[in-house]
């Protein structure tokens, strides 16, 4: 649970007593690789505490196509989080591309805390935040970078995440084929 007090206290300071009573709300569980944290159309009731592993965020198209939205390396906080705000089915899946070790929560219940743990509450909101923000960069770089340039700024991002999982995975979360990301990886490589 230290590691899980440590990546948080790093968002938003949490007290002891708030954390030690949120530490019991969480329970260790392991997903294999390829097993799903939250399917499509299934309704969401607990976030994560990724700590070690890779999971995936992604959809299917009408024509069945897959697009990774977003990568969670450990640590990380995962969950379908419109659906436990809205209480409607997930639209977007995350699976286990690797191995993972991820501690789990009630969200109800960890949000009954809000009332009255304001730090618990401000720890969320914060979180609520960096994820906007990281989706509104992620929007922006789709929009007005190069394939190239979007291929750099994931290599910094997730600095080890190409030896260990598809490149066909990497190339849809860039929004290219794999055979563009092929080109790219070998212009790059060029000195």
């Amino acid at each position: 649970m230290e590691e899980l007090k440590n990546y948080l206290n790093h968002i938003s300071v949490l007290g002891e007593e708030t954390f030690n009573i949120l530490q019991n709300y969480f329970e260790p569980i392991e997903l294999k690789k390829h097993e799903f944290f939250i399917k499509e159309d299934s309704y969401a009731k607990q976030i994560g505490f990724l700590q070690k592993g890779i999971v995936r965020a992604f959809f299917v198209n009408n024509e069945g196509k897959e697009y990774n939205k977003q990568f969670f390396v450990g640590p990380s906080i995962i969950g379908a989080y419109s659906s436990l705000l809205t209480n409607q089915p997930n639209k977007i899946a995350q699976q286990a591309l690797t191995d993972c070790q991820i501690l789990v929560a009630d969200f109800k219940k960890v949000e009954a805390l809000y009332d009255k743990h304001h730090d618990l509450e401000r720890l969320g909101r914060k979180i609520a935040e960096y994820y906007f923000l990281e989706k509104e960069q992620k929007e922006l770089e789709m929009g007005l970078l190069d394939a190239d340039k979007r291929y750099e700024l994931m290599r910094e991002k997730f600095p080890s995440i190409e030896r260990i999982i598809p490149q066909y995975y990497i190339a849809s979360y860039l929004g290219i084929s794999p055979t563009q990301l092929s080109r790219i990886r070998k212009k790059l490589s060029q000195p």
